[in-house]
């Protein structure tokens, strides 16, 4: 995957293949634009793409991971620049718009993000509001520092949580909370955020680099053909019926049983050895 600054965010790769994908623009709050949701569309599905990426780790710069949408950098769009295709219009001008702006950038952002199998991790620095606080949802685990604050409050405005929010929410913690949690208009602190299960960990924020990376070192680590269809089969467990997520996991083990990975795991076990996973990586 490309690596570098980039316009909105930077994007790093450190052993053993974890892809730091870290907001820049912390003068903004880290405020998304179409143009930035475009570029990290591309980056994730290079990073899905890419055998040396093994583990993603989104976090942010300055007071916020990301407060939301930067509606005056939409109000004033982007110049094309030379190679390069021109930017997507601000769009929301009329109903037809919103919709497809909405369809094609804002929760595609969201749903490439749940469709990569590799494992994601949301470093929650500061404030986490609406496209970011989705973002963070949509990511398979969450750390926060202790100072962040965590919502999406859309109907301080009278808007909706249009990037597929609401259904992330009720997926964490519930149909009866989730209600609580967007008609009132919440926003909560990182302790109260996990009380709810919307983060897995809080730690002091000079620790939330250290603790991203424990964690990603620990998933890279891991078998990561087995993590990968383990993760995808978690999800689809949630929309399946019993009968179909036991039928998924089947196929699956059909061919993770006869990985090299499951073999070296069950002579590793016998011979009381630590097993060596992921050699078709490391030889690649």
């Amino acid at each position: 995957m490309e690596t570098g600054t980039f316009r909105g965010f930077e994007v790093r790769l450190e052993k053993p293949g974890i892809a730091w994908i870290t907001f820049n623009t912390p003068e903004r709050l880290n405020g998304m634009t179409s143009g930035i949701k475009r570029d990290l569309i591309e980056t994730l599905n290079q990073a899905q793409m890419d055998n040396a990426v093994r583990v993603i780790v989104f976090t942010g710069t300055g007071r916020a991971f990301c407060a939301g949408d930067d509606l005056k950098a939409y109000a004033q769009g982007l110049q094309a620049e030379p190679g390069m295709v021109p930017p997507i219009p601000p769009g929301h001008d009329n109903a037809i718009g919103t919709y497809d702006g909405l369809r094609m950038i804002s929760q595609e952002l969201n749903r490439t993000l749940r469709t990569v199998d590799k494992p994601t991790i949301a470093a929650l620095n500061g404030v986490a509001i609406q496209t970011g606080f989705t973002l963070a949802l949509a990511c398979d685990f969450r750390i926060a520092a202790e100072d962040a604050r965590l919502g999406s409050a859309t109907l301080r405005f009278a808007l909706l949580p249009d990037e597929g929010g609401q259904h992330l929410l009720v997926q964490h913690m519930g149909l009866a909370k989730t209600l609580d949690f967007l008609m009132r208009k919440r926003i909560v602190s990182a302790a109260e955020a996990q009380e709810l299960g919307l983060v897995h960990e809080v730690v002091p924020g000079e620790q939330l680099v250290q603790a991203a990376g424990d964690l990603a070192r620990e998933l890279a680590d891991g078998p990561q053909v087995a993590m990968r269809m383990l993760k995808r089969s978690i999800y689809n467990a949630a929309e399946l019926t019993f009968e179909q997520a036991c039928d998924e996991i089947a196929a699956k083990t059909a061919v993770i049983d006869h990985h090299p990975d499951a073999r070296d795991g069950v002579a590793a076990f016998n011979e009381k050895r630590t097993p060596k996973f992921n050699s078709w990586l490391e030889e690649g």
